[in-house]
């Protein structure tokens, strides 16, 4: 049951080489990426990165923190945008300006985060649903539901997820 009393959707049991979404832990942790991330908008490489982390919460498709000399910060500009997080701190956001093109709000970093969060300072999470492609590895990622919480779907991981319709009070 969720906080307003609805049940939650049966886990989905992730198979051989897959996680849950619902195995990953609360309060989140964050690891190491392996793999290459990238994020592209309007055919420019906005970032590139081999350095990577990722934030695993319950849940939630993780999101993916780029360091920012890897990310083309010469086409971000400061939004007046900021959010909470009870267990990373205060995030403050960014706007992708190409010229004809500006995207509000297309990434989020964390300044001064909480103990345990601090490999992710300064480092950019990008929402795949505001940009035009985001890939880990060779893989295209799928942007997570709703238009809040900032989680890349790749074809390793299983939900049901946060962010769908009427998820809201998991």
């Amino acid at each position: 049951m969720d906080i307003l009393g609805r049940s939650r959707p049966a886990r989905v049991e992730p198979g051989p080489g897959r996680d849950s979404v619902w195995d990953y832990p609360r309060p989140p942790r964050v690891e190491a990426v392996p793999e290459r991330l990238r994020v592209v908008v309007g055919g420019i490489t906005i970032a590139d990165s081999t350095r990577a982390h990722r934030v695993l919460e319950t849940s939630h498709p993780p999101a993916y923190y780029i360091p920012a000399a890897d990310v083309r910060e010469d086409l971000l500009l400061p939004s007046p945008s900021t959010t909470v997080c009870e267990y990373k701190g205060r995030a403050s956001y960014v706007t992708l300006d190409l010229g004809e093109r500006h995207i509000p709000d297309v990434a989020w970093r964390y300044r001064d985060p909480h103990p345990g969060f601090e490999v992710i300072r300064d480092a950019y999470a990008f929402y795949a649903s505001r940009v035009d492609e985001a890939w880990v590895g060779d893989e295209r990622v799928e942007p997570q539901s709703g238009d809040f919480y900032g989680g890349w779907i790749t074809s390793r991981i299983v939900g049901p997820f946060k962010g769908e319709p009427g998820t809201w009070g998991w």
